[in-house]
C-alpha cells in the first residue's frame, strides 16, 4: 500500500511538472532585449527574423542612425568585393597567382611566395607571417603596408594552415584597386551599399591610398543587417543579382582553424561555428562588433560595442555569443505543438 502511494505521488509530481513546464512563457525577444541592456559595453541588438526587423535595441546612448565602426567585420565586406569582381570578370578565378598584381613578388628571394593565390588571400592561408596582434602596430606605421605585409617571411606554405592577419585582408583591398581600376571604397560604393540601399562612408587608406582592407569600416547597424540579409537572400536584393549565389556557398565552407580562434573555424572572410545546434558564419569585428548569420532559421542578428584602448574583454564575447544562443535564437524557434 505504501508503495502505491509513493508510486502515485510520484506520478503526480511529474505530470505536476509537465503541466508547469507546458504553462512556462516561451523565451522571447523583449526578454533578450532586456538582458542586452546589462551589458554594460553593448550598444545595439537587431534581430532580422524571415527578412523582417522584429527587435531592434540601442543602449549606452547608441542611436539608429549613428555609424559604428565594424572593425575586422570589414574583412567580411572585403570578401563580398572580391566575390562581386569575380563574377564580373574582373579577377581571372580565385586560383589566381597574386604575383599578376603585385608584380613585385616575381624578384622575392622565396619562390614559395609566387604561388600564393586570390583564395590563399581570403582563407588567410598565404602562409605569410601575420600583421596582427603585437606586429599591428609596426604594419600600419610603415611607410608602405602592401610591401611590408608582402616581404613578410612565409612561415607555411601557401594553402595550408590558417594564419589571421589584417594585412593578407589589406591585400585584397589593394587586388580590388588594380583589378577594378577604381578605389576599393568607390567599388563598394557602386556595386554594393547602393544596391542595398545606403552610403557608405570612406574610411581610412594607406600611405599609398588603398583603403584599409581589413579594419575601419563604417555602418549603421540597420546596414550591417541588410548586408547579412543579403546573403540570407542567395545575393539578390529585389530581383539584382548583387552576390553571386555559388559564392555564398563557398564562402561557408571551413578552410582551416586559426590560433586567434580555435571554437571556430574560417571561410572566405567569415567565421563559422555551431550556434545552439545550428550551422552559423559571420563578421566578427574587435571589441563586439558582430553579423550573425543563421541559414537555417532565416535570422541575422547584429550587435555593435563600445570599443576600449584596452584589450578585447572576452566575458563581454562570451556574453554576447550567449546571449545570441540561449536567448535570441530559443525566442525565433517554433513552438513545438502541444
Amino acid at each position: 500500500m505504501i508503495r502505491s502511494i509513493t508510486l502515485l505521488f510520484a506520478a503526480l509530481v511529474s505530470a505536476s511538472t509537465l503541466l508547469m513546464a507546458s504553462q512556462a512563457p516561451a523565451p522571447s525577444l523583449e526578454a533578450a532585449g532586456k538582458s542586452a541592456a546589462t551589458l554594460p559595453r553593448l550598444r545595439s541588438l537587431l534581430v532580422s527574423h524571415r527578412g523582417e526587423l522584429v527587435l531592434e535595441r540601442y543602449y549606452g546612448g547608441a542611436r539608429a542612425a549613428q555609424n559604428a565602426n565594424i572593425k575586422s567585420a570589414s574583412k567580411s565586406v572585403i570578401s563580398a568585393l572580391v566575390g562581386i569582381a569575380l563574377s564580373r570578370g574582373l579577377i581571372k578565378g580565385l586560383d589566381q597567382p597574386i604575383v599578376d598584381f603585385f608584380p613585385e613578388l616575381a624578384k622575392d628571394p622565396d619562390p614559395r611566395k609566387r604561388t600564393i593565390t586570390i583564395e590563399d588571400l581570403l582563407t588567410m592561408r598565404s602562409g605569410l607571417e601575420s600583421t596582427s596582434g603585437r606586429d599591428y602596430g609596426a604594419w600600419v606605421q610603415s611607410a608602405n603596408w602592401v610591401r611590408y605585409a608582402l616581404n613578410r617571411r612565409l612561415i607555411d606554405p601557401p594553402g595550408t594552415r590558417v594564419e589571421y592577419s589584417t594585412g593578407t585582408s589589406h591585400l585584397l583591398s589593394a587586388v580590388i584597386t588594380r583589378a577594378t581600376k577604381v578605389s576599393t571604397w568607390q567599388f563598394a560604393q557602386d556595386s554594393l551599399a547602393k544596391p542595398l540601399g545606403f552610403s557608405l562612408p570612406r574610411w581610412i587608406q594607406d600611405p599609398q591610398g588603398v583603403f584599409f582592407g581589413g579594419n575601419e569600416m563604417s555602418m549603421t547597424p540597420r546596414q550591417m543587417v541588410r548586408f547579412g540579409e543579403l546573403y540570407l537572400n542567395d545575393g539578390l536584393v529585389g530581383s539584382t543579382q548583387v552576390l553571386p549565389q555559388d559564392w555564398i556557398a563557398k564562402t561557408r565552407v571551413p578552410r582551416g582553424r586559426s590560433r586567434w580562434g580555435s571554437d571556430r573555424e574560417y571561410g572566405y572572410g567569415f567565421w563559422i561555428r555551431d550556434l545552439a545546434g545550428h550551422d552559423a558564419y559571420y563578421a566578427w569585428g574587435y571589441g563586439g562588433q558582430f553579423i550573425f548569420i543563421v541559414p537555417e532559421l532565416q535570422l541575422v542578428v547584429v550587435t555593435t560595442s563600445r570599443v576600449d584602448v584596452s584589450a578585447e574583454r572576452r566575458d563581454h564575447l562570451g556574453a554576447i555569443y550567449d546571449l545570441v544562443e540561449q536567448q535570441v535564437i530559443p525566442a525565433v524557434l517554433p513552438r513545438a505543438p502541444s
